[in-house]
């Protein structure tokens, strides 16, 4: 997956912002991106296998919730 596919660059300027930055350099918010999107596609990956070991086709909530914390 590449990373210019989901995140903007604004939503990660603004999560910098909401976090006492002032000012963000434009590649501090594309290495926020990639962190958070490698961090979610590990999440989902594990969602997905959460669902399937359960019997599902469908990822609930509680299956991205749980991934997120193991």
């Amino acid at each position: 997956m590449t990373s210019s596919r989901l995140l903007p660059l604004a939503a990660m300027e603004k999560i910098l912002k909401q976090s006492g930055a002032e000012r963000v350099s434009d590649k501090a918010k594309a290495a926020l991106k990639s962190t958070v999107e490698e961090l979610a596609d590990q999440i989902a990956a594990k969602a997905v296998n959460l669902a399937k070991h359960a019997g599902r086709v469908t990822v609930k909530a509680s299956d991205v919730k749980f991934a997120a914390k193991s």
